[in-house]
């Protein structure tokens, strides 16, 4: 079957080790089923994944992608949970498809049984591929991390990349006061139209402090956000896309100010499947960049690892 597949890890040049070719189908084993892929969404763990990072070199070939969504073997759509095991679903030891079991750039991808849900009828393949990864991520930051309610404030960081962008719009449809930062003046825009109050450029003074920070940036905006924390507030960090040795720490506000810092990673079954339910009843939609076929993942790749999306690239087999 056709795939996009990590053939060799390269830190300095990670899209080197990209490669574009048949790998075999995947084979039954006992408590899996196979989903046939009809979209899958690129995230940042996999470029990653391109690095090394997670995925040793003995684990090669690779076929990447965490997010898909497609049809059981009974035909019906569904969604793939790609968080393997850690008490989930069975004995596994906890894993995210792509660092010990193929992933879903491909025409098939086998999961355990558990892994997959129905997918509602009100997204369509791609949306829905858009949200195991990204978006469940941004849902377990709000609502179980940051542990947010309606009229709180949250300052999201980087709007554009996936998991802001996610939060932006989830946190918009919750009944948040959010406010948004980027570099550039159309994602600035953008995240406006998408629900955010205000967007301001990385580093300025927003009018007030507040409740939680959602951090995907790391150490060109950790100090930023530990400085627009009100006392008691949060800040939940799920990546560092700029680097993960902030010059900065502001140890003396986080004590003084009793400030918490939570480290988020994914989300469990039950909250995708929560989040699939506030998607449909809500009508929330994920942000979707471009859609492309297969074949042309190395563009998706080239676009992602340059910074020049908002919101997500879906590949469909």
């Amino acid at each position: 079957m056709f795939a996009a597949y990590a053939a060799r890890i390269d830190r300095d040049h990670p899209l080197d080790g990209l490669e574009l070719g048949e790998r075999p189908a995947p084979e039954a084993r006992p408590g899996w089923t196979t989903v046939t892929v009809k979209a899958a969404s690129l995230n940042h763990h996999d470029l990653w994944s391109l690095r090394g990072v997670g995925l040793p070199e003995g684990k090669l070939p690779m076929i990447l992608g965490c997010d898909a969504a497609g049809l059981d073997p009974d035909g019906n759509e569904v969604v793939v949970h790609s968080v393997i095991g850690g008490g989930d679903h069975g004995a596994e030891p906890r894993s995210i498809l792509t660092e010990h079991y193929q992933g879903t750039f491909a025409e098939q991808v086998t999961v355990p049984a558990g892994n997959v849900l129905p997918k509602p009828p009100e997204l369509t393949f791609e949306q829905a591929a858009c949200l195991p990864t990204a978006w469940l991520t941004a849902y377990r930051m709000l609502f179980t991390n940051a542990g947010v309610r309606p009229g709180d404030s949250v300052l999201v960081q980087g709007a554009g990349g996936g998991v802001a962008t996610a939060a932006i719009v989830l946190g918009s449809a919750a009944g948040l006061r959010v406010y948004a930062t980027s570099r550039d003046e159309a994602k600035r825009a953008r995240a406006v139209e998408l629900g955010a109050q205000e967007a301001y450029e990385p580093g300025a003074r927003l009018p007030h402090r507040v409740d939680a920070v959602i951090e995907t940036v790391g150490a060109a905006t950790w100090s930023h956000s530990i400085k627009c924390l009100r006392r008691g507030g949060t800040l939940v960090i799920s990546g560092a896309t700029s680097g993960d040795r902030p010059a900065h720490a502001e140890l003396t506000r986080i004590f003084f100010l009793e400030l918490r810092v939570i480290g988020s990673t994914m989300g469990s079954r039950d909250e995708l499947e929560d989040l699939l339910a506030f998607c449909a009843v809500k009508g929330v939609r994920p942000v979707i960049d471009e859609v492309l076929p297969l074949e042309r993942a190395r563009e998706g790749f080239e676009r992602m690892a340059a910074g020049e999306l908002f919101g997500k690239v879906v590949l469909t087999p």
